[in-house]
């Protein structure tokens, strides 16, 4: 038995067992070729080293009695192991249990009683039962399901639950509703976590209120406008309509001074940051701003409340977030106002005018208002003194998020955000956006834990802090991961202002997002009638929906900030494109309901479906929802204004916008071949699909400026930002040197979109 044993072994010692065999050559290297074959496995291929033949060992010899030896061994093993099989596979009697409840006769109780039988079992182990596939779900049916969670009766509990009557950024309001959201997350096992900064608000002074002083009268203000300067000036008071540039254009026009003068301007049109903004430029002292009735239906005695700041988030750190003991040096937001602004009620504005003198506008100018009692002269007669003293707080704001995970590529993922904090009630501006977030959230976490449905890829919820202050929760975040959120983050859903008004419908998004918001509006239901949403609307996208996204739309930094691309949309009444009570303690549910014919409940519900919709397109298909060939009109519009500049300043004959255009074109090839992939791809490949879905991911980003800096030019992005570095700026200079240090930057920021977008190095287009 032992010299069986020692041969055995060395037979089995002598063989080597691996997943490919190095072959010596005659130096003594070894060398491997490893190929993929057509089906994907890996081949391996011994290659000769140059010049050297192939060498294998001669074959051992043994004699007949080690033979012998082993043949009796290896008869021996298959003997035991058949006795082994026999034995493990023989018929035992098991014991069978009786689990049939019976009385017991003492007690007179149910027991669960063990009665052993001896019966006979086929075999002790069985073979496991194969399980059927998962079947993906088709997206009809997801949608249905969603559309079945968001009906009315499903937000008129929830709207309830989240109307308060003050809810401001940081108060102990804002705290409960931030932990009554972070509970109903964290009940939902949606891992949710919470944001934390210290930021620095502006505030009344309630014992040192703000005050105007004109002729006789003395007005104290109980409204204020946040981040103003603060101090006492004083200047002749000149009317200039709604503050736009062309407006005061025309004031000049009329010889009224500008310079030094306090500019009463009427609310509208633009954002109260761009009206003192556009009068520091003419070099105007202070600013007051009023709500005619023309434009609002207020009652006299209606406070404005709003913000100044040229920017978002917290302007007393830009560019980098506000996280507590984080040492900086002290710094401003160039987009800080220099001079005060201050905002009117009705009933003040008229004694003001009536009292401004100087001569009056043109009647084709605009600038009549709809106060009947004056004549809206333009002033620049009588002064007028203004006062401001708001003081700033420090606040803790929290923002918080849930988390439903995808299931092929949980990195990826949309975020969908709504502000928590408002003026007063906030009935439309923050109840509305806040229950869609949460009624989202609990639809999404039960489709996926009832009803088997599978995301691809995360969705994200959020409840933003001081959105009214400049969205500074939202921004202060995106400062905060900036380094990663902007790669990752694929789609921003504003939730905010969805609800303002019942039976007309308009949007601001990125082009990426125009094909997905046309399909959306021709899936969900419109809330007048029959029909869907893009029944309702009627005509194209572009000409009857889309709005120019504003700095003041929460959605905007996420555009402009951090190249991801984003959408906001609202319901509203035909022909209105302002809901006239923000910024108001007139944001009440009586108002909203006078606004949708008391169907707010109603409303909401279309709303809701109409963003989870979007966020199920994003979130299901194989392919990313965005569309970038949307884009191409909006780059050739822009390239032709800067043609239309160039060709206007005669100084520049030796300068070319060919360049830049040739940039356009390299972004259209590539979206064109970028598309020629997705058509020759097959999109049941996960790896391929996500290869093509981070290619369309980095266009956004792309278009943001890497030769400008975030703390000095946070809206960095070439088409929609704010700064000399866009095209629109671009196509406005007069200054030749810096036309062509801004086209020549401008053309390569392009051009790198471009690049990115085609994927592989060795592709690039070298034209340029």
């Amino acid at each position: 038995m032992d010299q069986m044993r020692s041969a055995f072994n060395g037979v089995v010692k002598s063989v080597r067992y691996s997943r490919f065999t190095l072959q010596p050559t005659e130096n003594g290297e070894r060398h491997v070729e490893v190929k993929l074959s057509e089906d994907g496995t890996e081949e391996f291929t011994d290659v000769e080293a140059e010049g050297s033949p192939s060498f294998r060992p001669a074959p051992r010899n043994y004699s007949r009695r080690y033979i012998a030896w082993l043949l009796l061994g290896t008869l021996l093993i298959f003997i035991t192991g058949y006795l082994v099989g026999y034995v493990s596979h023989s018929k035992p009697k098991v014991e069978s249990v009786n689990c049939s409840p019976e009385k017991n006769q003492t007690t007179g109780k149910q027991s669960v009683v063990a009665s052993v039988t001896q019966a006979p079992v086929a075999s002790v182990t069985q073979a496991p039962v194969a399980q059927p596939a998962e079947v993906e779900m088709d997206f009809k049916s997801i949608s249905q399901l969603l559309a079945r969670r968001m009906t009315r009766e499903a937000f008129q509990n929830t709207l309830k639950d989240f109307d308060r009557p003050e809810r401001s950024a940081g108060s102990d309001e804002d705290m409960s509703l931030a932990n009554r959201i972070f509970d109903g997350f964290k009940e939902q096992e949606m891992d949710p976590w919470t944001d934390i900064h210290y930021v620095q608000l502006p505030m009344p002074d309630s014992q040192n209120p703000n005050k105007v002083q004109f002729g006789s009268e003395d007005f104290s203000l109980t409204g204020y406008l946040a981040y103003s300067a603060t101090g006492r000036v004083q200047g002749k008071l000149v009317y200039g309509n709604y503050g736009r540039k062309e407006d005061l254009d025309i004031v000049n026009k009329n010889k009224v001074e500008l310079k030094g003068c306090v500019l009463l301007v009427r609310a509208g049109k633009l954002s109260f940051a761009e009206q003192v903004a556009n009068a520091a430029d003419r070099g105007a002292s202070a600013v007051l701003i009023y709500p005619d009735e023309a434009d609002y239906n207020y009652v006299a005695d209606t406070v404005l409340y709003g913000h100044v700041h040229l920017g978002s988030g917290d302007p007393y750190t830009p560019g980098f977030p506000s996280f507590n003991h984080t040492q900086f040096p002290p710094t401003q937001s160039s987009g800080l106002p220099k001079i005060p602004a201050q905002t009117l009620t009705r009933s003040i504005a008229v004694k003001l005018l009536q009292k401004i003198g100087g001569p009056e506008p043109d009647a084709a100018s605009g600038f009549k208002g709809g106060f009947k009692q004056v004549s809206y002269s333009l002033g620049g007669v009588e002064n007028i003194t203004v006062e401001v003293n708001n003081k700033l707080v420090n606040k803790e704001i929290h923002n918080v998020f849930g988390v439903i995970k995808g299931f092929d590529d949980p990195d990826r993922y949309i975020v969908l955000g709504a502000q928590r904090d408002a003026w007063g009630s906030g009935y439309a501006r923050a109840t509305i956006g806040t229950s869609v977030l949460v009624q989202l959230a609990k639809a999404f976490h039960e489709m996926v834990e009832n009803d088997g449905f599978r995301p691809r890829r995360s969705l994200v919820f959020a409840s933003w802090s001081a959105g009214e202050y400049g969205s500074v929760g939202a921004t202060e975040w995106l400062e905060g991961y900036m380094a990663s959120i902007d790669k990752k983050v694929f789609t921003y859903i504003s939730l905010d202002g969805v609800v303002m008004g019942k039976g007309g419908f308009m949007a601001s998004a990125s082009p990426l997002l125009y094909s997905l918001l046309e399909t959306t509006m021709k899936e969900v239901n419109s809330p007048v009638g029959a029909g869907t949403v893009y029944e309702m609307v009627g005509k194209t996208l572009e000409a009857n929906v889309m709005r120019p996204m504003t700095i003041d739309d929460p959605a905007y930094p996420f555009l402009a900030f951090s190249g991801i691309p984003s959408v906001s949309f609202h319901f509203i009444k035909p022909n209105s494109e302002v809901y006239t009570y923000y910024g108001t303690q007139l944001d009440t549910m009586d108002h909203l309901n006078y606004e949708t014919n008391h169907q707010t409940n109603e409303v909401t519900a279309i709303a809701a479906q109409f963003a989870g919709q979007m966020a199920l397109h994003l979130v299901h298909d194989h392919l990313l929802s965005l569309d970038v060939n949307r884009y191409s009109k909006t780059l050739t519009k822009a390239v032709a204004g800067v043609y239309k500049r160039i060709r206007l300043l005669p100084q520049v004959k030796d300068l070319s916008p060919s360049w830049l255009n040739r940039a356009r074109g390299s972004f259209q090839r590539a979206a064109s071949n970028l598309y020629n992939d997705i058509a020759n791809t097959n999109l049941d490949d996960k790896e391929a699909c996500r290869i093509l879905n981070d290619r369309i991911m980095k266009v956004e980003h792309s278009l943001l400026s890497p030769y400008v800096s975030p703390v000095e030019v946070p809206f960095r992005h070439l088409l929609f930002g704010r700064g000399s570095h866009t095209l629109a700026s671009i196509a406005e200079t007069t200054d030749v040197d810096e036309l062509r240090t801004q086209l020549a930057l401008a053309t390569w920021n392009l051009q790198g979109c471009a690049n990115a977008m085609v994927g592989n190095i060795w592709d690039l287009d070298e034209e340029i």
